[in-house]
């Protein structure tokens, strides 16, 4: 955003003068949470659910711990997610599994709003504003870039409305915000130990890598490229793997397909591919097929084991994604914000890491769920289980046979 923006976003906050008081699958997540309650911390004199942060399983049960607090609390939640283009996750899971959480835990449809950006940091910054000046007293920010978003949640700051970062970390955002993701880290880590057993499972006897990363401009993509990088470097160094090259990263698949073919193109000896999610993946493997590149030939990976992900898993062009559980986070996040709107202090039991924010060298309260590396193997007993893809739909077509090959039908 520039500093004209900025100033602008700054200027209406005054103007108005508010004072609007501020993973693994469901199946295998930890159903432990204490009964016990304590009332510090609580502005409303109401006692706070030790809620852990291992938790929250697929039925939303927990949410229903929050009954009590959601009674007690002020003004709305905003949520507002990014785009409907970077990812599928945000419209098909996120949305509706933040409403099901709020809805869960007794907030009434007046006293939560989700929105969507459609891709425009300037669309959420006005659905912000209008959050604000509608009472919000907790905004969920998954921001479209880190500059963007901390400047809604300066103008959210200046107004007494609490933040929290969903998803993505806002860097330069005020140091008390919190942060729920999963442990993005984690994540990369988990993409590049797939890819490395899949170049053995796929007898890639010289791998010759490209690494394509996700956007710069989000901190995730970032986090995710040290997770990888991490394993892939000894490889590297010991001339076992070669590194082709890590062109500018992106989110938005057709830039990859255009990435890769020129990558391709100009470096023919490309025989494997870190694929940042699974969109990217599917524009990468298009282009392979095009070729009459075979099955279980050349390595690619992803993330948010999305519907063409798992079907490009079961068909042998992916190796694996990192499954997500969103509803795991959603949870998370709707209940730091129904402990938020009512001034609560979240327990220890929720708020489980920090998170470095290296733009004002401030550790920021997190709430970290589990991810799954998700393959062929376990595919039925994770994102089929939790009914994150339907059976129909994940068999179409001539996937059929691969399922029933991986027990799935």
């Amino acid at each position: 955003m520039s500093s004209k923006k900025l100033l602008q976003v700054v200027a209406v906050t005054a103007a108005l003068g508010l004072t609007v008081a501020g993973c693994s699958s469901g199946s295998n997540a930890s159903s432990s949470t204490s009964s016990s309650s304590s009332s510090s911390g609580s502005g409303s004199g109401g006692s706070v659910p030790q809620v852990k942060a291992g938790a929250f399983t697929s039925d939303f049960s927990v949410m229903q711990q929050l009954k009590s607090l959601a009674s007690q609390g002020k003004g709305m939640i905003g949520v507002l997610l990014p785009d409907t283009t970077t990812s599928t996750r945000y419209v098909q899971y996120d949305a509706p599994y933040l409403k099901k959480a709020f809805e869960a835990a007794g907030l009434s449809a007046d006293q939560f709003k989700v929105d969507n950006a459609g891709g425009s940091a300037a669309t959420m910054q006005t659905q912000a504003e209008a959050d604000i000046n509608a009472g919000a007293s907790v905004l969920l920010v998954d921001p479209i870039d880190t500059g963007s978003g901390a400047a809604i949640e300066s103008t959210a700051k200046a107004a007494g409305v609490a933040t929290i970062d969903y998803d993505r970390l806002v860097k330069g955002g005020p140091a008390d915000r919190y942060y729920v993701s999963f442990d993005n880290v984690q994540v990369g880590k988990m993409i590049g130990d797939g890819f490395v057993q899949c170049v053995t499972d796929w007898k890639v006897t010289k791998p010759n890598v490209l690494i394509m990363d996700g956007d710069p401009t989000d901190n995730n993509a970032s986090l995710f490229a040290q997770g990888y990088n991490g394993v892939l470097k000894p490889k590297f160094d010991a001339g076992t793997y070669v590194k082709v090259g890590e062109p500018a990263g992106t989110w938005d698949p057709q830039k990859a397909a255009t990435t890769f073919q020129q990558q391709l193109t100009a470096h023919s000896n490309i025989n494997a591919a870190i694929t940042p999610n699974d969109d990217n993946a599917n524009a990468v493997i298009a282009i392979l097929k095009g070729q009459g590149v075979k099955a279980k030939t050349f390595p690619t990976t992803g993330q948010d084991a999305s519907l063409p992900g798992l079907q490009n898993i079961l068909t042998g062009y992916q190796c694996g994604t990192v499954y997500k559980p969103i509803y795991l986070e959603a949870q998370a996040a709707a209940t730091l914000a129904i402990m938020l709107r009512a001034k609560a202090t979240p327990p220890a039991s929720l708020v489980n890491a920090t998170t470095k924010d290296t733009q004002i060298n401030a550790d920021i309260k997190s709430v970290y769920t589990t991810p799954i590396w998700v393959t062929t193997t376990n595919m039925k007993s994770t994102v089929v289980a939790d009914q994150a893809v339907t059976v129909a739909k994940l068999c179409a077509g001539a996937v059929a046979s691969a399922c029933t090959a991986a027990g799935i039908g």
